[in-house]
């Protein structure tokens, strides 16, 4: 299963994510849930980085990705997480099985 985990400054802005795990809905390669989410993970954080030119901390391997955002940046990137969060939830509510989206501290 695919865990995305949102967390949350004080002011109540999404500050980053943490989107671990594999789908699991069909084998790697064909798993349309996986290749969903990870196209929206690297478009969001992509889109961060390169297009905002935001300097986030980000830990990427197999299956994981973080992103961080520090407190003076997150204004700037609130409609992105907050676009990841509606399609990731969407997903979720698609594919319950495949894939929970959690809002973390």
């Amino acid at each position: 299963m695919i865990v995305a985990k949102f967390c949350f400054g004080e002011n109540g802005g999404a500050a980053g994510f943490t989107v671990r795990g594999h789908a699991g809905n069909a084998p790697a390669g064909e798993d349309i849930v996986c290749a969903a989410v990870s196209s929206a993970v690297y478009m969001a954080a992509n889109t961060i980085t390169e297009v905002l030119r935001l300097t986030p901390s980000i830990t990427e391997r197999e299956g994981l990705l973080t992103l961080c955002l520090g407190a003076e940046q997150t204004e700037a990137a609130q409609v992105i997480l907050q676009g990841l969060w509606l399609h990731l939830t969407a997903l979720s509510e698609q594919y319950p099985d495949f894939i929970q989206v959690e809002r973390g501290a």
